[in-house]
């Protein structure tokens, strides 16, 4: 009887405990439905989160390069060296980029830093590289420069003339001539620019020259001791030169801005012809007889049409130019064409037509100098002479090549005021030495 009354007790737990157990699986579907719906909710909600750090982070870049652009833009202005410095960046940039997750924010930290530099150093070559560009007149956002420039020059050429033979291959008989002209040249030049358009410059140049050449002529009739010698001087404005420059092409990453100069030069100076010249002579030697001109011309005599290319291309931090160009002399009449003292022989004069060429380099260093290495050549045709009723005649070793390496510097004094210095150093016999030349120009 115990055991049957214990079966029973057991039996009844177990019914009672049925409805229990089969309740627990659907309460167990519906918190596994709830769980996932969160989950879900809370990964959408993850993904915008990290979208808009992403784009607070670029915001935020953005912000850091117009703060370094405006602060180069400032120390431009201010005539200062432009601090590439980044600045420190806010609290909540920095939270952002603490939150984002560790790869986007290294990279986002990363390339905001990197091109917030470039900009900065864009924009802190700026100056210089107009300064180096406005040499070349390829700049055009400058609405008025006055330029002030003063350019020493030195030529210096000896020649050895043999009228005999050589006996036994090694003892000259005869007579030997050495002839010397050297010349010292100042020219002071006013230059105007004018920044008609955003494509078309205007350019005026008034030179004003002082010149002093010394004439040697020796060892002519056997005597090596009999020398001469002779200087004269020249002073007075220069051939005044009116120049356009267009620009033809903009630049564009595959084409350099391409310039075209139209430019016309006037006879303003002292003409070389129909100066009178002075015979020279030493100790009664017949040999030893040579004329000079009284003074010395400050021009070339005739008007002159320039027509030339210039190609310039920007590629940080230099900018390479190249010019290309012809220069067409008109024929003009003088009364005296001769050099002779005792005649005068009236006529025109067509000096030989020039082509010109050139390349170069310009290195920006920072916002205040730069340093450029140029190359150019000028080759002219020969001139010629018309007495007045004869015919035209050719001035032998009147053709000349003159090629020169020039280096300069580019320095900005202030906003308003760049230093520029420029040697050229002469390549070929027909070009000077050396020049030397110091110009300041002031923007307005």
């Amino acid at each position: 009887m115990h055991r049957n009354f214990l079966a029973a007790a057991i039996a009844c737990g177990l019914l009672i405990s049925l409805p229990g157990r089969a309740a627990t699986p659907q309460e167990n579907g519906g918190e596994a439905a709830a769980d996932k719906e969160d989950a879900a909710k809370v990964r959408a909600l993850q993904r915008n989160l990290q979208a808009l750090k992403a784009s607070y982070a670029e915001e935020v870049r953005k912000l850091r390069e117009l703060d370094v652009q405006v602060q180069a833009m400032q120390a431009r202005l201010t005539g200062q060296t432009a601090n590439t410095a980044l600045p420190a960046p806010s609290a909540s940039a920095e939270v952002a980029a603490t939150n984002a997750p560790p790869h986007e924010a290294s990279s986002a930290q990363a390339g905001t830093r990197a091109e917030a530099t470039q900009a900065a150093r864009n924009n802190a070559q700026s100056r210089s590289l107009e300064d180096a560009l406005q040499q070349q007149n390829a700049t055009f956002n400058r609405k008025l420069t006055i330029e002030n420039g003063l350019t020493y020059s030195r030529y210096d050429r000896k020649e050895l003339t043999l009228n005999g033979f050589l006996a036994l291959d090694a003892i000259f008989l005869g007579n030997i001539s050495i002839d010397r002209v050297a010349s010292d040249s100042m020219t002071y030049d006013f230059v105007a620019r004018y920044g008609a358009s955003p494509r078309l410059t205007l350019n005026l140049d008034v030179p004003y020259l002082a010149r002093r050449t010394t004439y040697q002529k020796g060892g002519a009739g056997g005597s090596a001791a009999a020398i001469g010698e002779e200087s004269t001087d020249g002073t007075g404005i220069g051939d005044v030169n009116f120049a356009a420059n267009y620009k033809l092409f903009s630049e564009t990453p595959q084409r350099p801005d391409t310039l075209l100069t139209v430019g016309v030069t006037a006879p303003t100076g002292r003409a070389p012809y129909g100066i009178n010249w002075n015979t020279v002579s030493k100790s009664g030697d017949q040999y030893l007889q040579f004329a000079v001109p009284e003074r010395q011309p400050t021009g070339n005599g005739v008007w002159q049409g320039t027509l030339g290319l210039t190609a310039v291309k920007t590629i940080d931090p230099a900018i390479v130019f190249g010019n290309i160009g012809y220069i067409h002399s008109f024929e003009r009449s003088f009364g005296d064409i001769d050099t002779d003292p005792q005649t005068r022989t009236p006529g025109s004069v067509k000096l030989g037509d020039a082509y010109y060429f050139g390349a170069g380099v310009a290195f920006a260093f920072n916002e205040r100098a730069s340093l450029s290495l140029s190359f150019s050549d000028r080759i002219n045709g020969k001139a010629s002479l018309q007495p007045k009723g004869k015919p035209s005649t050719k001035v032998i070793g009147s053709d000349a090549n003159a090629a020169t390496l020039n280096m300069g510097v580019t320095y900005a004094l202030d906003r308003h005021t760049t230093l520029v210095s420029m040697l050229g150093v002469g390549l070929t016999a027909d070009a000077p030495d050396f020049t030397l030349t110091f110009k300041i120009p002031y923007t307005f």
